[in-house]
């Protein structure tokens, strides 16, 4: 399966994984247009060898052909200062 990916320009770092190019009627209104104009970026073929850095394939696969499309969020950032830092006295 082929995928088509696209950056918003309005929300740093969320992409949106197309089945097909350039398909955008397949998003939302809402969605569109929180997420502003997309630029593509990437053309992958999405074999279930496939490895994505952030994003399970398997998930990104069924939700292109359940829905035509599938959104990645940016990374969550832990608050640094919650960690155990081994500092205690």
């Amino acid at each position: 399966m082929q995928a088509y990916v696209y950056k918003s320009l309005r929300k740093a770092d969320t992409y949106v994984y197309l089945a097909t190019r350039d398909d955008f009627a397949r998003l939302p209104e809402p969605l569109r247009t929180q997420l502003g104009a997309l630029q593509f970026v990437l053309e992958v073929a999405l074999t279930p060898e496939r490895k994505l850095a952030l994003e399970d394939a398997g998930v990104v696969r069924e939700n292109l052909s359940q829905r035509g499309f599938h959104l990645q969020f940016p990374p969550t950032v832990d608050d640094p200062m919650k960690e155990d830092w081994g500092t205690d006295a």
